[in-house]
């Protein structure tokens, strides 16, 4: 018995070890990630210790490092490669986990680290083909020998701080998801770059335009979704002239209807990913000198999306914020010059439906021939050891990204090919090192030659006063309207063949109205003599910012900052007037009537503490779901809507507009009906979701802001933040998106700038720096960013040195 007792606890022992130290499905080994001495604990702790020297294997000469109060790494090297491999070195310190797992994601390795339920997403990942324009970015970039160092400099110091971490070292998600970080290669900072390009530009309405013009017809189309979208004032005045030679693109492709139905907008980007740049000349600033201010507005997660960093060599002095996983710096400012990015919004991506031979998928229709495709085998690895291949094809219409579930009546099999402009070989990062050496307006446009995808509006200030935007990229020429809808791959009729040429982009400099703005709107009014595109930004936004910078004289960091902040929300200034004249009072409640006394005295501004300005963007959601979503529901999805714009002007000139009646009832409902109907539905869920009306429909409490751990684990993440601002509103802050980073920079005889993103430096949640600087972003506070000359800890600072010296 007593054998037997022994051998049980043996038994139970091993067990217990097993389950300890072995993955029990989504359940990391909890004998390591609860481990006292290595586990989560150890991540709790301050690990933000700064050593006064640190080794690294790897370094040419020795580099100093000052960091600053908020962990902002001033990297002092001797020479190229060091400044750069110092960068990933220590950006690696602080967000190696958010570089590496923001590849798997890029790449469609997701399986990996999850298992098999993102399959799927990692087979849609792969055909979309990101990976695929990495490696056509690396066959461009060792084209050039100082891009390529670059790469590999910075990929050697992230391996060197691989090569150096612990298991106590080791980030909290890889013990959450029990993996270790593999070696970085230039391969997956092409990876990350590409991932931008598609958050950036991976949006598309092609698939809903197709369904929309079938079921409703060309003029529906023509007359509901314009070009010029009313009221926008674009980033290049009208009344600019252009003064070339405009190349005439081919004949628009015949009206095509696709013979299946996809839902293309399944997992694509946030359509509000956008963002504001001004520069001013200092004709317009108060100490004579020009100010350049950029927010990007993206996708608010914890890491944060940017690490702020400076960067100085013999012949470079930057400052901004990189990606992490990218080197160089993406936004910011050297001595000369300072520059901002806002998302271009121009059509880089076309949707091509291709007919096969047959099921094997391996050729094509083509000029009324059959031509082979390219068949790319993908292995996707899935957590547990299961290896799914999937094979997919490429045409010179792009990636084959979805398959056809119903052959054609020739039985033919088709699917729809992506053809974008990511995918051709090009050298961002060339581009970006120009920028960031860049002395003058002319350098600067003249390194953007080389900056392809995404496209972007570059706003720039330079020390010498002038100020200039460009709305630069990769754009085919086109024809009028070519790529608002699905096209057939079958001849050359509507292939990408030429671009318009980069001295024919949209540009200004130095304007007499003093100033240069974007804000995700079209660029050109209809002079400009090439078509980009249609799907802009409405006009609140962009209109807004002009507005102020117009009246404003004497211009400081404080005007900037309070116009970053400005929640002012032109769209309701515009049509909120008319929609309550039309209300019929009564048939309104006691608490309806008091709901719309608080609309009557609102001043348009979106404060955290306003109901007014909830209440209104639930109204207008209700209104735009009551004029359109009959109509507009086709194949079980409701398709693109007009712009709030479209619907605005017809709420106003259109009283008898047929589509006002909902087409699913008995009765004939006009345009007071559904004003009144949408805002006492709108009373009604409110008070369901919310309670009577009180202090929890305030803005910041109904919406307010989430800043989500990229994981979405609960606890490390930022919740409830009482924010204003909204969609249409220079402070562009929803509910999981907004303002990524703030910067303002004066240039002139001494540089003066100041900065703020949502988050903080380190990437571990047990860090004083991963969320530090969250409350003070909501507050519309602004940190002073020190721009450094020397490796010199500055007196009456908290500034720490770090020497790294290389050894062998």
């Amino acid at each position: 018995m007593r054998i037997f007792k022994t051998i049980l606890a043996f038994c139970a022992l091993f067990v217990l070890f097993s389950l300890l130290n072995n993955s029990q499905g989504s359940i990391p080994p909890l004998g390591k990630f609860l481990n006292p001495f290595v586990g989560f604990w150890i991540n709790g702790e301050a690990l933000d210790h700064i050593d006064e020297v640190l080794d690294v294997k790897g370094l040419k000469e020795e580099v100093k490092v000052i960091w600053d109060e908020r962990q902002v790494p001033h990297i002092f090297a001797e020479n190229t490669y060091d400044v750069y491999f110092a960068q990933g070195f220590l950006t690696a310190r602080h967000r190696l986990w958010q570089m590496e797992f923001q590849t798997h994601v890029a790449a469609g390795r997701v399986s990996e680290l999850i298992g098999s339920k993102a399959i799927e997403f990692d087979k849609t990942q792969r055909r979309r083909g990101l990976l695929l324009g990495a490696e056509k970015a690396l066959q461009k970039i060792s084209e050039d020998s100082e891009t390529q160092l670059i790469l590999q400099a910075y990929a050697n110091g992230v391996n060197t701080w691989i090569d150096m971490l612990t298991p106590v070292m080791l980030p909290l998600e890889y013990k959450l998801l029990n993996y270790e970080p593999e070696t970085w290669s230039t391969l997956k900072t092409a990876l990350l770059l590409k991932f931008m390009a598609w958050d950036l530009t991976g949006r598309n309405s092609e698939m809903d335009m197709n369904i929309i013009r079938s079921a409703l017809g060309e003029d529906f189309v023509n007359q509901y979704y314009p070009d010029d979208t009313p009221r926008t004032d674009p980033i290049v005045p009208v009344a600019k002239p252009w003064h070339f030679d405009a190349l005439v693109p081919e004949l628009n492709p015949a009206a095509f209807e696709p013979q299946f139905v996809k839902d293309l907008r399944n997992a694509e980007p946030d359509r509000d990913n956008g963002s504001n740049n001004w520069a001013i000349s200092g004709k317009k600033t108060a100490s004579g000198f020009p100010i350049l201010a950029n927010d990007p507005h993206l996708g608010l997660k914890l890491p944060s999306i940017w690490y702020e960093i400076q960067l100085h060599t013999p012949d470079m002095n930057v400052y901004g914020v990189s990606l992490p996983g990218a080197p160089a710096v993406i936004i910011g400012f050297n001595e000369n010059i300072a520059w901002g990015l806002t998302n271009a919004g121009s059509d880089v991506m076309d949707w091509f439906e291709i007919e096969f031979k047959d099921d094997s998928y391996s050729e094509y229709l083509y000029m009324d021939e059959w031509i082979d495709a390219e068949l790319r085998v993908e292995e996707i690895r899935v957590l547990g050891g299961e290896v799914v291949l999937d094979t997919f094809a490429i045409t010179r219409f792009g990636p084959l990204v979805y398959f056809g579930e119903h052959n054609l009546e020739n039985d033919h099999p088709v699917g729809l090919a992506m053809r974008w402009s990511a995918h051709d070989p090009s050298n961002e990062m060339k581009a970006i090192r120009g920028m960031n050496l860049a002395s003058d307006l002319e350098s600067f446009f003249s390194a953007l030659d080389q900056f392809d995808a995404p496209g972007q509006n570059f706003a720039v200030a330079a020390r010498d006063g002038d100020i200039g935007i460009r709305h630069n990229g990769k754009y085919p020429l086109r024809g009028s309207n070519q790529g608002k809808f699905v096209r057939a791959g079958r001849d050359t009729t509507g292939e990408w063949r030429e671009w318009i040429p980069r001295d024919q982009l949209p540009v200004i400099s130095n304007p007499w109205r003093g100033f240069v703005s974007s804000a995700n709107q079209n660029p050109v009014g209809k002079k400009y003599p090439y078509y980009m595109g249609w799907e802009y930004e409405d006009y609140e936004r962009g209109s807004r910012i002009n507005d102020r910078l117009k009246m404003m004289e004497n211009i400081g960091f404080q005007e900037m900052q309070d116009l970053h902040m400005d929640n002012f929300n032109k769209g309701a200034q515009y049509i909120l007037p008319f929609i309550i004249e039309q209300l019929e009072p009564a048939s309104l409640t006691r608490d309806e009537i008091e709901i719309l006394h608080d609309l009557e005295q609102w001043d348009y501004v979106s404060d955290p503490d306003e109901r007014a300005a909830w209440v209104y963007k639930q109204w207008w959601l209700h209104l735009e779901q009551a004029i359109w979503n009959d109509e507009l529901t086709l194949f079980g999805e409701v398709r693109e809507l007009p712009t709030r714009s479209v619907t605005a002007e017809l709420l106003l000139r259109k009283p008898n507009l047929i589509y006002y009646d909902d087409i699913n009832t008995p009765e004939t409902e006009d345009r007071k009906t559904i004003i009144t109907s949408a805002f006492q539905q709108t009373v009604s869920d409110l008070t369901q979701g919310l309670g009577p009306y009180g202090d929890a429909w305030e803005l910041g409490r109904a919406r307010g802001t989430d800043i989500n751990h990229l994981l979405k684990v609960k606890g490390l993440g930022r919740t409830g933040l009482l924010t204003g601002g909204g969609v249409g509103m220079v402070n562009a802050t929803k509910k999981t998106h907004g303002p990524s980073w703030r910067m303002i920079v004066e240039l002139g005889d001494s540089l003066k700038a100041k900065g703020i993103y949502p988050g903080g430096q380190s990437g571990n949640p047990g860090s004083v720096y991963y969320d530090n600087a969250v409350d003070d972003w909501v507050a519309g506070n602004y940190y002073k960013i020190y721009f450094l000359s020397t490796p010199v800890v500055q007196k009456d600072t908290n500034h720490l040195l770090t020497s790294l010296r290389n050894y062998q």
